[in-house]
This record gives structure tokens, C-alpha cells and sequence, in this order.
């Protein structure tokens, strides 16, 4: 959902000691928050910033822009990561929407990770620039979303993917944006191998225990996780499941879920609940939660191990999962 500086600083023992610290350097440099921007000055701001802390963009053998044309007839940017030498010969393929709390973010701010994750994995990434809010409130990026999914499994062949091994995942909105798009997928029989929900929201309102606990001071705050909704959908339909996964009656069936949570989160603990429903309704799950880091950690590379590390285990699980068949498509 992007990120915002809290005002008042406090202690923070649940934090990790280079967490605790590289959280006051982004607190000593931090400007106007998101939620006292308007959503054209905070795109900017994000823009600016947000890999500050990613690691440095990796070479790629191949990085393509693409054009994926929505069910309103609109062109969607997109961009393939093509991590080896396997150019063509069955590469599966996971759909990367991006976090931004649907309102900030783009090709742009998660080029690094993007490019980290197909390295890592051997996997191809193919990252969406999908209609952002206000200008395109709630269904539009979910419905962005998966009318990318449902091009990537139709056409997927002429980029030299296998089609039978594809994926959907995000971090932060784009979690929720890949939860939804993997239920979506379920009920119109297109087949996943995986859902990788990074730090996603799933609830309709900002009303766990975890955002009492960690909705000031821990990097993404409040009242900046209020305007998102603010700018995104209108207080009645945030019962809708699109938005609120976790209020699905059912999930059978939907893709097997690697869940990546960050203890010092206001999202974790919806994060830890769909990760609940989706074991009782016998969907495979792993899930791996960091100590003492906050949201957005995986996206600060160059400060922390453990982001390197959670980088690391989401492309094992790609690899596992979506890994090369061996056979040409």
C-alpha cells in the first residue's frame, strides 16, 4: 500500500535493532506525508523514493515492454522479465501487480524487485501497470488485473511461456489485487500454480488489533492506509470481495498461496487470517513471517539482510512452483 512517515517518534523494542534504525533515517528524511498530498504529488513522491533502499537493478538477459489491451479496450503498459538464456523454451510466468494502496506506484517503482525475483527464480516476471485511483476507482484495477491474467494464459505462447505454468502475485494492495485475481481465476477455470501474496490487505476495513498496534510509528500509518480507501472505493462496497478477499465464503480450489508478512504491520494479522482460511479450506499455504521488520521491508534491500532473505524464499517458491518444464511451450 505504499509507505508514509508517522510524526512522533517512540520506542519500538518489536523492531529489529537495523530495522529500528533505518526506520528513523526514512523518519529524519521524510517529507509531506502521502495523505497531505494530493494523489498526482504523491505518485511523484513515490516515484522519487521508492527504491531508494531496493537494491540496484540487476542486468536481465531480456526486459520487454508489452501492451495488454483490457476489456474496455484500453492499452495497459506491461513489462516481461526474462531471467536466463531459455529465451522461448517454456518458461513459466508470474503476473507482479504492484503495491501502492491502488492509488501510487508503477512499472517504475518495483523494477527492482520485479527484476530481483525472475533472477532469483528462473522465472519469468511479467509486471503490470494496471489504472490507478482517483481517476479509476474500485473495480478498475481488479478488473485490470485480470484481464492481464487472462491475456498472459491466451497469449502467453507467442512470448514463449508455458501457459500451463503460471502464477499471480503482489505486494500490499497488489497482494490483495492477487488474491482476488486468483479467485477470479478458480471460477473461470484458468489454472495457477500459485498465489504469492506479499504483506497483502484482505480485510474491508482497517479494524484488526494490528492496526491499533502498529498504525503509528511503523512506517505505513493510519491515516495515509485511509486515504488510499478514500481515493479507491466508496465505504459501501468495501464488503465487496474484490476488495476484501478474506470475506470470500469460498475458498476451494483457488491456487496454492505462499504468504510473506512482516510482524510490525498493520496488515499482518489479515494477512495471517486469509492465510488460516485459505489452510481450513484445504488450499496449500506456506507461509513465512519476518520478525521486527515493517511493511514494505522486502523492497530495502540494500539496508537489510532480512529483505534479501524474504527475496530469496518468494523465488524458491516461484522456482518450485513455476519453475522451467524442460520442454519448449
Amino acid at each position: 500500500m505504499g509507505s508514509a512517515m508517522s510524526g512522533t517518534p517512540r520506542p519500538r523494542a518489536d523492531l529489529l535493532p537495523p530495522m529500528e534504525e533505518l526506520l528513523r533515517r526514512i523518519e529524519r528524511a521524510a517529507g509531506t506525508p502521502f495523505h497531505d498530498l494530493s494523489p498526482q504529488e504523491a505518485r511523484s513522491l513515490y516515484r522519487r523514493t521508492a527504491e531508494v533502499l531496493d537494491l540496484p537493478r540487476a542486468p536481465m538477459a531480456h526486459v520487454q515492454d508489452l501492451q495488454i489491451i483490457n476489456r474496455e479496450g484500453l492499452a495497459m503498459g506491461a513489462r516481461l522479465y526474462r531471467p536466463g538464456p531459455r529465451a522461448g523454451t517454456g518458461e513459466g510466468a508470474l503476473l507482479f501487480l504492484h503495491g501502492g494502496g491502488f492509488v501510487v506506484g508503477g512499472l517504475e517503482t518495483h523494477d527492482s524487485l520485479c527484476r530481483q525475483l525472475a533472477l532469483r527464480s528462473g522465472v519469468c516476471v511479467v509486471a503490470l501497470d494496471y489504472r490507478l485511483a482517483p481517476e479509476h476507482r474500485f473495480p478498475a484495477a481488479f478488473d485490470d488485473a485480470f484481464d492481464a491474467l487472462q491475456w498472459l494464459y491466451r497469449q502467453g505462447r507467442t512470448l514463449g511461456l508455458d501457459t500451463t505454468r503460471l502464477g499471480v502475485g503482489g505486494d500490499s494492495a497488489g497482494g490483495t489485487l492477487a488474491a482476488t485475481t486468483a479467485l477470479q481465476a478458480r471460477d473461470h477455470n484458468i489454472p495457477l500454480r500459485l498465489q504469492l501474496l506479499i504483506t497483502p490487505g484482505t480485510t474491508a476495513h482497517a479494524d484488526t488489533p494490528s492496526h491499533q498496534r502498529y498504525g503509528e510509528g511503523y512506517l505505513l500509518n493510519s491515516r495515509t492506509i485511509a486515504w488510499f480507501f478514500d481515493q479507491f472505493i466508496d465505504r459501501a462496497d468495501r464488503q465487496d470481495i474484490r476488495f476484501a478477499p478474506l470475506r470470500t465464503a469460498e475458498l476451494e480450489g483457488v491456487a496454492p498461496a505462499a504468504v510473506l508478512l512482516a510482524e510490525c504491520d498493520p496488515l499482518v494479522d489479515e494477512g495471517l487470517a486469509y492465510a488460516d482460511r485459505l489452510r481450513l479450506a484445504g488450499v496449500t499455504v506456506e507461509l513465512e513471517l519476518v520478525r521486527g521488520v515493517v511493511h514494505d521491508f522486502i523492497k530495502m534491500g540494500r539496508a537489510l539482510k532480512e529483505a534479501q532473505q524474504a527475496q530469496a524464499w518468494c523465488a524458491g517458491v516461484m522456482s518450485q512452483t513455476l519453475g522451467f518444464s524442460g520442454e519448449p511451450p
